[in-house]
């Protein structure tokens, strides 16, 4: 299966063609995955189809770890912690702005 070429957006900078946004179908990445776990090298998956061994890599561990390739179903509890209370802090950063601005604003009143 060849990746989705409807998906792969080129920009052309400086006379520079620069892919952006490469994405394959899961089915492919599974398949990719699968050829790997069968005995084939990175090195052979990166010649054969033009993926960057760190791309193959990255879905060999998601889907060996978890048996998902998406990003949240292979975040540690403690990541996932993490980017509520990163959440939780941007939003009473900005309750405590606004705050800040309405007791200026009845401060001058």
């Amino acid at each position: 299966m060849i990746p989705n070429s409807d998906i792969i957006k080129i920009y052309v900078m400086g006379g520079i063609k620069m892919a952006q946004g490469k994405r394959y179908e899961e089915t492919f990445k599974k398949q990719i995955v699968a050829l790997f776990n069968g005995g084939k090298s990175l090195a052979d998956l990166n010649r054969e189809y033009g993926i960057a061994k760190s791309t193959i890599k990255t879905w060999i561990e998601r889907l060996n770890n978890s048996g998902s390739l998406n990003i949240d179903d292979n975040r540690t509890e403690e990541e996932k912690e993490l980017i509520i209370l990163r959440k939780k802090v941007k939003q009473l950063e900005m309750e405590n702005d606004i705050l800040k601005q309405a007791a200026l604003i009845l401060g001058k009143k």
